[in-house]
């Protein structure tokens, strides 16, 4: 791809050797939820700006659960090496981004839900569930300051914990009492560079916001996705939950505002990249699904987006163009392994060998990418989780570069995606003789990764058949020769 032609305000130099860094980590958000993605329900005036003045990445949630995409977006590998499954905590040995920011000189600090606390899950079963259970500190993945909750899954009124390990109860809506934590946090000097977490609850089940928030979103007005089945139960439920959904993703960015604010208020905005994500998506009806788990777009897709305080630097790496208003998009298969060999490229520290992802730090940068860029994007789920609506048995796929999405289950193709022509995930090809070498090729490729990754899981042959003769646009195959990839 040709490289693209900066316009003048966005040619500026480059940051500061070592840049302070701020994740803002949504739960739940699926990256079609914003306008700066093609959202039209509502606007998301200030992550549309952090998408103007950075990158807009097309990321996938390579594991579309809480637990597995945290673990290895915090440690750069993938969940079979560190949290491989529904409440299995991060083992407290792990190395994760928070040690190696420390080593190189940075303060780090995280605020909000955690979920990688093993133990967690087992105070799930008492009464008062996962929300006064302290975390200890060998558990909190070697941040400097913690204040934090396992698992609380109420938007309102979050307990948090510290170094005091005494439970605080926030009173309020958690994200706007978080995001008031990490201001003060911010607000405090420092001679040293900083890397912060923001981890919201929100936009996650129940979907409840501050009454402002919710103004003018009628459940029966809200546009649903084209791949949301003409069922009326259906519709229904997805209206109806979409409605707080909407609600929730406004509140968190008018928060994302507030932050922005800070930072230029405290002469930070130009020494601070903000990273903005989500750990997996939500269906809300699409192809007839709620909530998570499968490798759908809506489950899958998570925004990410890079942003600086002047906007993004000059790159020739291919994959990097521009969309409305001048908001650099960026095509690369970006995965949850990723985030952390990304933001460490960033701050121009070096990615440990122990780390598995990929440092895309260079479309934000213009640094020069590593070798061997990726070219798909690794997607699994090692088990069944239990959860309503999540799918019955453990499934891999992969998504490319250049538009393919192949999904199988145990010995057997499951989906088969050209999401360049159809990305609303309409026409599954996976069972399409006229698609069977590709499905092949796809299918090598998929093993390529769970080779690599380490992974076990058993992928179906997928046998090709040899081609007798056409007529017209009609192939006809040999029944008894067959080709096997």
């Amino acid at each position: 791809m040709i490289a693209p032609n900066y316009p003048p305000e966005k040619q500026k130099s480059a940051m500061p050797k070592r840049p302070n860094v701020i994740w803002v980590l949504a739960d739940q958000l699926r990256a079609q939820a914003l306008s700066c993605n093609g959202e039209t329900n509502i606007c998301t005036p200030n992550i549309d700006q952090l998408a103007m003045r950075g990158v807009n990445f097309t990321a996938v949630s390579g594991y579309p659960l809480c637990c597995p995409y945290r673990g290895s977006m915090l440690t750069g590998l993938y969940p079979n090496h560190c949290t491989p499954g529904h409440d299995k905590g991060l083992p407290p040995e792990q190395k994760t981004i928070a040690h190696v920011l420390h080593d190189a000189g940075y303060h780090t600090a995280y605020f909000g839900k955690w979920h990688l606390d093993a133990e967690g899950a087992a105070a799930a079963i008492r009464p008062n569930r996962e929300v006064f259970h302290i975390v200890k500190p060998e558990h909190r993945g070697g941040f400097d300051y913690w204040l934090g909750y396992e698992n609380n899954n109420e938007p309102w009124d979050c307990y948090v914990h510290g170094t005091n390990s005494d439970c605080t109860r926030l009173p309020g809506f958690e994200t706007d009492a978080l995001t008031d934590k990490l201001i003060r946090y911010l607000e405090q000097p420092k001679d040293q560079p900083f890397f912060a977490v923001l981890s919201v609850f929100p936009p996650h089940n129940p979907y409840l916001a501050p009454e402002q928030f919710a103004e003018g979103l009628c459940a029966e007005n809200i546009k649903l996705r084209s791949n949301v089945p003409n069922v009326p139960w259906v519709k229904q439920q997805a209206q109806r939950e979409l409605a707080g959904y909407y609600a929730m993703v406004r509140n968190l960015d008018w928060n994302v505002g507030r932050l922005v604010q800070a930072l230029d208020k405290l002469n930070l905005a130009d020494d601070t990249y903000i990273v903005f994500f989500s750990d997996h998506g939500d269906m809300h009806g699409s192809h007839g699904w709620f909530r998570k788990t499968n490798p759908y777009g809506e489950s899958c897709r998570v925004p990410f987006i890079i942003s600086t305080g002047h906007g993004c630097m000059y790159s020739v790496a291919p994959g990097l163009l521009y969309g409305a208003n001048n908001a650099c998009l960026c095509d690369a298969p970006l995965n949850h392994v990723d985030v952390a060999p990304t933001t460490l490229g960033l701050c121009g520290v070096a990615v440990p060998d122990w780390m598995q992802g990929y440092d895309y730090s260079g479309y934000v940068t213009g640094k020069p990418l590593p070798p061997q860029e990726p070219d798909s994007a690794y997607l699994q789920c090692n088990e069944v989780t239990g959860h309503l609506n999540s799918t019955a048995e453990p499934w891999r796929g992969i998504v490319t570069r250049e538009g393919w999405k192949y999904v199988a289950l145990p010995g057997e193709p499951w989906m088969l995606f050209n999401l360049k022509d159809d990305p609303y995930e309409q026409m599954n090809m996976a069972q399409i003789t006229n698609y069977r070498e590709i499905l092949a090729d796809l299918n090598k490729r998929l093993q390529a990764l769970i080779d690599k990754t380490g992974d076990d899981f058993t992928l179906p042959k997928i046998e090709v058949p040899h081609i007798r003769k056409s007529r017209g646009n009609d192939v006809y195959y040999a029944p008894d020769k067959k080709l096997e990839y």
